[in-house]
């Protein structure tokens, strides 16, 4: 007798010790436990040394920023680096007419109440970008193992239901088979991105209030395999 899922290339039982095969699944909604944040300095100037020198010096700005929050932030990287001329579009022959340059840096927080403000301040600064937040569980997050202890359950569960249809009971488990478990969109959707200031922008006197950011659950899924032997049934 099969249940939910079905392999031809094994044993199909006995009429002693019929084979049941079923598949568990769970899926449970859990909260975040980590925030990433995406952010993209920009900077330019007439020569190379000069976009360099501003480059650097926001780029320092930045990260001394993301620092200064302490344990909230549980990593911090910095990403692609770029320098490119522009050249300029009339004229005979190529013209450098500037040069921009960028840098991106990735920020993974675990405390949401300082992630906000945070977010406010960097969107807040000249010639930066800010993306995400995306949400996310970590790999050895706690609710993947509860997600697999309930799919064996739910296996079990069925494959009861099944032997108790025909009138007998489960007898031995032949074979259990993890067909994985993930979190499902675990950046949280599409992430709103705070639009960079523009060139030459006016500082603000007064720091922006902290954006109120509402963490996304987090879906887990976990699914199994699993074969039993059971009792003669009354048929």
């Amino acid at each position: 007798m099969t249940g939910a899922t079905d392999d031809h290339s094994a044993s199909p039982g006995t009429p002693g010790a019929p084979r049941v095969a079923v598949r568990g699944e769970a899926r449970h909604r859990v909260d975040p436990e980590v925030a990433t944040l995406g952010v993209h300095v920009t900077a330019r100037g007439r020569d190379r040394r000069a976009a360099l020198e501003d480059l650097t010096r926001r780029n320092t700005a930045v990260l001394e920023l993301i620092r200064s929050y302490g344990d909230a932030v549980e990593k911090l990287s910095t990403g692609s680096f770029s320098i490119s001329p522009q050249l300029a579009q009339h004229g005979r022959g190529e013209r450098v007419r500037a040069y921009h340059g960028g840098v991106h840096i990735t920020a993974r927080l675990t405390d949401f109440t300082a992630l906000g403000e945070l977010v406010t301040r960097l969107a807040d600064l000249e010639l930066t970008r800010v993306s995400g937040p995306w949400w996310s569980l970590r790999p050895d997050s706690p609710a993947h193992a509860e997600a697999r202890r309930a799919a064996v359950h739910d296996a079990v569960r069925r494959a009861r239901e099944y032997a108790e249809a025909l009138g007998g009971r489960l007898d031995a488990l032949l074979e259990l088979a993890d067909i994985g478990a993930e979190a499902h969109d675990p950046y949280g959707g599409h992430p709103a991105a705070a639009a960079p200031r523009g060139f030459g922008g006016a500082v603000q006197a007064e720091a922006a209030p902290a954006l109120d950011l509402e963490p996304q659950q987090q879906t887990v899924v976990a699914q199994v395999n699993a074969r039993f032997t059971m009792t003669p049934p009354s048929l």
